[in-house]
């Protein structure tokens, strides 16, 4: 689980926070090192502390590499979810349910966090620890701190795996995960380790590389933390009619779940839990493909992970895991290729609309922008962009 952007006051806190001769980004590698060190004793590390962190901090190319090659995957959520979950990833979540039951329901007692959404992502991330990155993270930090495209991210990640290291619970050597500096079966980041992880097997260290009930202890803690509503349901799957008001769907619109029932939404298995509570409903691949009512924990998830297809799934795969069936893909219409998405995003941008970086993604910009045009046209606003629309543009 990742978090992508660190919070706006933080940001600027910690920036202006620092020392004015600090380098805060680019420039000789080992002189902005000599920053991060002045900048550490400034904060009250102990310079023992700073030199043993720091030794072997080295410029790292394969984490700029990584950074530059990353992207969102641009597939269909019913295509990336069937490569998501495999059957092998269905039953080691079951096995992983059973071995740590009781981790399991210490963290359902204490955060009201769900199983399913803690065995998700664990098989998501690292294959439920299988594989949990071979970048050093020190490295990779240092590196994408002195690189001038996020600085603001990284550079106080930084001092957290030094507080990390403090602790006993890093080691600037031998420390590895993702190459944007995620640690552990859940692969967190370290300020969010320093700020909520938690020594779940009592051991008296917070090892998430190591310890399977550490790893999900600390995760069901940043969940609350980030406002998780505790025993409430974030994912239903559902059907819709055929003459509901697609401009009404996405999850920037809220209705109470009783006020979806009146217009015909239903509980494609049981019923509607929670019908006062506010709700979405989710048409990844619009008014003809599968369809979801998304609760208000659902928008919990993407302070972890920014990338719709990838949140949904991990949120689907949940409720599979906890009994749920398979989703009915239904017939959706046929979605944009790369080329074809950059065309359409041209063409909103000229009407008007931001669409952000004309880049074939099919964010929520690109999105807002595809259904408002649907309605303009007088075509079904359910935001999934088809050749219809883009002849149409």
């Amino acid at each position: 689980m990742r978090r992508f952007l660190a919070p706006l006051l933080l940001s600027l806190t910690l920036t202006l926070g620092t020392t004015a001769t600090a380098q805060q980004c680019g420039g000789d590698f080992g002189q902005f090192v000599q920053g991060l060190r002045a900048e550490a004793a400034e904060r009250g590390h102990s310079q023992e502390a700073i030199d043993g962190f720091f030794r072997h901090a080295s410029y790292y190319q394969r984490a700029l590499d990584a950074d530059r090659r990353q992207g969102i995957f641009t597939v269909p959520f019913t295509d990336f979810a069937r490569r998501l979950i495999s059957q092998g990833r269905m039953d080691n979540g079951r096995r992983n349910a059973e071995r740590q039951a009781a981790t399991f329901n210490e963290i359902e007692r204490r955060f009201g966090v769900s199983r399913g959404i803690l065995l998700a992502f664990w098989a998501f991330e690292t294959d439920y620890g299988a594989f949990q990155g071979d970048y050093n993270t020190l490295d990779s930090l240092v590196t994408l701190a002195h690189d001038c495209r996020r600085p603001e991210l990284f550079r106080p990640e930084v001092f957290g795996a030094l507080e990390l290291y403090e602790n006993g619970d890093f080691d600037p050597v031998n420390t590895v995960g993702a190459w944007a500096g995620e640690i552990g079966m859940v692969q967190m980041l370290p300020e969010d380790i320093v700020a909520h992880g938690m020594d779940g097997d009592g051991d008296g260290h917070v090892s998430l590389q190591t310890s399977a009930p550490d790893a999900l202890m600390s995760g069901a803690n940043i969940l609350s933390s980030l406002g998780w509503r505790a025993g409430e349901p974030w994912l239903v799957e559902i059907t819709v009619p055929s003459d509901l008001d697609w401009y009404q769907t996405g999850i920037h619109t809220t209705r109470t779940v009783a006020e979806w029932e009146a217009d015909g939404v239903a509980a494609r298995t049981g019923t509607l839990p929670m019908r006062n509570a506010q709700a979405s409903v989710v048409l990844p691949q619009g008014r003809n493909g599968p369809a979801f009512l998304a609760y208000p924990n659902f928008s919990v998830l993407f302070e972890w992970n920014q990338s719709f297809t990838y949140v949904l799934t991990a949120a689907y795969f949940a409720t599979r895991l906890e009994g749920a069936p398979v989703f009915d893909a239904g017939n959706p219409d046929a979605g944009l290729n790369g080329d074809q998405m950059r065309r359409l995003q041209q063409a909103l941008a000229a009407r008007g609309h931001d669409v952000g970086e004309i880049d074939g993604i099919l964010g929520a910009g690109t999105r807002a922008a595809v259904r408002e045009e649907q309605r303009r046209l007088g075509l079904p606003a359910d935001a999934w962009p088809t050749t219809a629309l883009l002849n149409a543009l």
